[in-house]
């Protein structure tokens, strides 16, 4: 049977490059690099220059990427850190976050006396700076402002800068869960001063499991994970050397190959937007998710004009991964929180798809969805 992957968004095909790199680093790399013996000494070496090359892309130093399991834990490592260590008492974020946030933050104003204020956002899911600033100047406590750099639902990109600028006047830290940028977007950290963000891999064809956060130099991190002393105390744990490798070298890739290969899936993009515009009445697309300039040229969220129970179901026996919402709610009756905030009670019930793309995919490919769903919505 055909197969066509259109669900980049929550989790990409591993390149055959870091398929090497991996299963090479299994064979070779095998000591533990916090042995004092040369076989752990290597593998040391080759986490040490990975972390280099991985902070280059960031104009950061590598002093500052904390490698993890990926970006929940990193965001958890963050936020926690925010509160029982750096004093936080107040965090500022959206309903639109992804849960890796929104359920730190729930969980952390369980624990601890802090204040949680919730920035509001357009229908379409778009941040409101006026607000923003407002919830800034509410408090002269140590506070936080936690907002994703692209939506994982939606693909709305944040106006980072404008972030950045609203945090240095009212002196607040700022965190982002660039799960979605990272590997797609290039971004300075020197130019936008983001003070913590997170990575995770897989997201732009990496291994699973392995992530990194980026913590600005100065801001003391203590572990939630207790037991040792890797990553200079940030993290208790051997490290996943060849994870680390495999991400290091699906980051180069991403990275030198960039302005070609984003401009080619945008243009994959505009024609599955053209296709389903020619073919299918009433429909609309969540979120900017439909523009060029505001939304990630990964991420289309396409609402069809009526509720199709099975469409998601009757997708998949065709052949073609997709999801309703985030893939991390796979399982969930619930429905997508981001839709269920920017959509009205009548659209929400409608039935809504994420498509999100790769260059991998290809035009044929495309065209096999659009004659499938041809078949099924009526």
């Amino acid at each position: 049977m055909k197969q066509v992957y259109l669900d980049n968004a929550a989790t990409t095909p591993m390149l055959p490059e870091v398929i090497t790199v991996v299963t090479e680093a299994m064979h070779t790399v095998y000591g533990n690099p916090s042995s004092i013996h040369q076989i752990g000494r290597t593998s040391k070496s080759l986490v040490e220059t990975a972390r280099k090359n991985i902070a280059k892309h960031f104009n950061v130093t590598a002093s500052e990427i904390v490698f993890t399991a990926g970006g929940s834990e990193a965001d958890n490592l963050i936020l926690r850190n925010a509160v029982i260590n750096l004093g936080v008492k107040t965090i500022i974020t959206s309903k639109v976050e992804h849960h890796a946030v929104l359920h730190t933050i729930e969980n952390l104003a369980k624990e601890f006396p802090i204040k949680v204020f919730w920035v509001q956002v357009d229908e379409t899911g778009s941040i409101d700076f006026e607000h923003l600033e407002t919830l800034l100047k509410q408090t002269n406590e140590k506070k936080l402002v936690s907002l994703m750099y692209v939506n994982n639902e939606i693909g709305n990109i944040l106006n980072v800068k404008k972030v950045t600028d609203l945090c240095s006047e009212y002196k607040a830290l700022f965190h982002s869960d660039a799960v979605q940028a990272v590997g797609h977007f290039k971004f300075d950290i020197q130019k936008t001063p983001i003070d913590f963000f997170v990575a995770s891999a897989h997201k732009f064809h990496g291994p699973k499991g392995v992530g990194f956060a980026y913590i600005k130099k100065g801001v003391g991190i203590y572990p939630i994970l207790h037991g040792g002393e890797q990553e200079r105390g940030a993290r208790a744990g051997t490290e996943n050397v060849h994870s680390i490798l495999g991400m290091e070298k699906a980051l180069q890739i991403a990275y030198s190959n960039l302005e070609k290969e984003s401009v080619e899936i945008q243009t994959l993009k505009s024609y599955f937007i053209q296709q389903l515009k020619n073919n299918f009445e009433g429909i609309k697309f969540n979120g900017t998710s439909q523009s060029e300039q505001d939304s990630s040229y990964i991420i289309l969220n396409v609402q069809f004009p009526k509720e199709y129970a099975m469409l998601l179901f009757n997708l998949d026996l065709k052949g073609i991964a997709v999801s309703g919402g985030s893939a991390c709610q796979s399982g969930s009756n619930k429905g997508s929180h981001v839709l269920n905030t920017i959509l009205s009670e009548k659209d929400a019930k409608n039935t809504s798809v994420r498509f999100s793309f790769s260059k991998l995919n290809t035009i044929e490919e495309l065209d096999f969805v659009i004659n499938n769903l041809k078949t099924l919505i009526q």
